[in-house]
């Protein structure tokens, strides 16, 4: 089956969800086109066998989930979780800097994010801006400026010499952007990003910007790279890759069974929030779905939870860093992810299980499991597991510069974590 299709639609969700905030949105558009039902937390949930719904929290995560016509208590569901969130660097409250001549904005690094490859771009800013509206009201609006309006520029090597050898980054005072010259009026940004927005919606020239939750973005976009175009670059790909994936699985399968996909916020940073996955947002979800007490803890028992993270394949200049026996390489097959200290959460039963649908799906699946001398990072799946009780296996697509302002990874994985999913959907628990 061709592919072509599948891989365009990632780079165009790739291109459109430079914040967590975006990637819910275009997420909501996707269920709405397969048709999906959006559910509001705060009111009353009729959830009727062969139902396709969704609901959103904070507008940076998301549950979408179809109905089968076997109550989950009896049959439980089968999940896939994802996170919508990637390191990266954030615009402080008050972040304009007058600094010998030139405004700058103040950031603060999010997440594990790789430091250097920020250095030199066309940088843009996205994310969710708090107004109040003329007549008063509340509202949010998301914002996502496809302008170079800042850059981080390097030192120069002839005033760093040891730029190529020792160099360490100071967050506080080498990561603030440059966006404009001191002349003339003090540079607000609130001001400006009002007066970007009524550019677009002459309605809001009478708001007012009370605060926001923004980010720096490469304006880079994605693309195929490679000399046979094998591998896709992008910001993002860990995890809205995965994101995409459980979409696509879960609006292409029909309700036959429960089915249920999370999108988690801020994983990078501990999964420690209302949107993240030590919050309620899932186990409410799911207790409205299966019921409380007995039935939720035997929908529990009967389900089966699929974390797909994204994995390190074996780098060709670093393969010192990776176990000799567990080195994933790009468009060879999602991969396995196993660590017996529980940093994921896979164990022989639930990667039998996920074997068996691969191999029935003829889906490449390979293992990864870290160097013993060497930290492992984790993933939403143990976190998970603990909270609600459920089997869980990790999962995820082989990459490189992971956690860099531009990763890369195979252009076939994507595909075949998605022809993955749809298997282990229909799979038998």
């Amino acid at each position: 089956m061709d592919q072509t299709p599948f891989n365009d639609g990632l780079l165009r969700y790739l291109e459109a969800s430079p914040t967590p905030f975006h990637a819910v949105a275009e997420a909501c558009t996707l269920l709405d086109t397969a048709g999906f039902m959006a559910l509001d937390e705060r009111n009353p949930w009729t959830l009727t066998p062969g139902g396709r719904y969704y609901a959103t929290r904070n507008g940076s995560a998301l549950i979408a989930f179809t109905l089968g016509h076997t109550p989950a208590a009896n049959s439980g569901l089968c999940l896939v979780g994802a996170h919508t969130d990637s390191p990266g660097l954030r615009i402080k409250p008050n972040a304009e800097i007058l600094s010998h001549g030139y405004w700058q904005l103040g950031v603060e690094v999010y997440g594990g994010a790789l430091l250097k490859p920020w250095f030199d771009r066309d940088l843009g800013l996205a994310g969710r801006l708090s107004l109040r509206l003329p007549d008063g009201q509340l509202a949010s609006h998301l914002i996502d400026i496809r302008e170079p309006v800042a850059c981080i520029p390097s030192l120069a090597i002839h005033l760093d010499r040891e730029a190529n050898d020792k160099r360490s980054i100071n967050r506080q005072t080498q990561l603030p952007a440059i966006v404009a010259r001191a002349t003339g009026a003090a540079f607000n940004l609130r001001t400006e990003l009002l007066t970007y927005l009524a550019g677009f919606e002459p309605a809001l020239a009478a708001a007012s910007v009370l605060d926001y939750e923004l980010a720096l973005v490469d304006l880079q976009p994605p693309g195929l790279v490679g000399w046979r175009g094998e591998f896709i670059a992008s910001a993002r790909l860990d995890n809205l890759l995965s994101c995409y994936t459980a979409l696509n699985a879960l609006c292409a399968g029909g309700a036959l069974n429960n089915r249920l996909i999370v999108l988690n916020d801020h994983e990078e940073v501990g999964s420690g929030s209302a949107a993240g996955a030590r919050g309620t947002f899932l186990r409410t979800v799911l207790e409205r779905i299966c019921g409380s007490g007995e039935a939720f803890a035997r929908a529990m028992a009967h389900s089966v939870l699929i974390s797909t993270d994204n994995a390190h394949g074996v780098h060709p200049n670093h393969p010192e860093k990776h176990d000799a026996q567990h080195g994933p390489l790009l468009n060879a097959g999602p991969v396995l992810k196993i660590n017996h200290n529980q940093a994921y959460a896979s164990n022989s039963e639930t990667s039998a299980w996920l074997r068996n649908a691969c191999e029935l799906a003829e889906v490449p699946l390979q293992t990864f499991v870290t160097r013993g001398d060497m930290a492992c990072g984790s993933t939403i799946g143990p976190i998970t597991a603990a909270l609600l009780g459920v089997r869980t296996v990790d999962v995820g697509v082989p990459t490189f510069a992971m956690h860099s302002v531009r990763e890369l990874a195979g252009r076939d994985d994507a595909w075949s974590l998605k022809r993955a999913l749809e298997a282990c959907f229909s799979a038998a628990r």
